[in-house]
């Protein structure tokens, strides 16, 4: 295991069970994938979609609503 690899597990340690299942979805999709890169699904292409869709029209989180979202995610 690279020193990298460690220093992320050690971080996702500290997060919620929930986060700590979605790192390792993510870490086994890789791990079985025999790609090299990690593919998105369609249900997050449609995100990403969405989000460059938000930003084109110029529409931001306010600085509130990302001290919320900081809040929720523990930092």
């Amino acid at each position: 295991m690279t020193k990298l690899l460690e220093h992320a597990i050690e971080k996702v340690k500290r997060l919620s069970a929930d986060r700590q299942d979605d790192a390792a979805h993510v870490l086994i999709d890789m791990a079985e994938s025999d790609q090299s890169l990690y593919m998105l699904t369609n249900e997050q292409r449609d995100e990403v979609r969405t989000a460059l869709a938000e930003v084109a029209r110029g529409e931001f989180a306010t600085e509130n609503e990302m001290a919320d979202l900081w809040k929720k995610c523990g930092l």
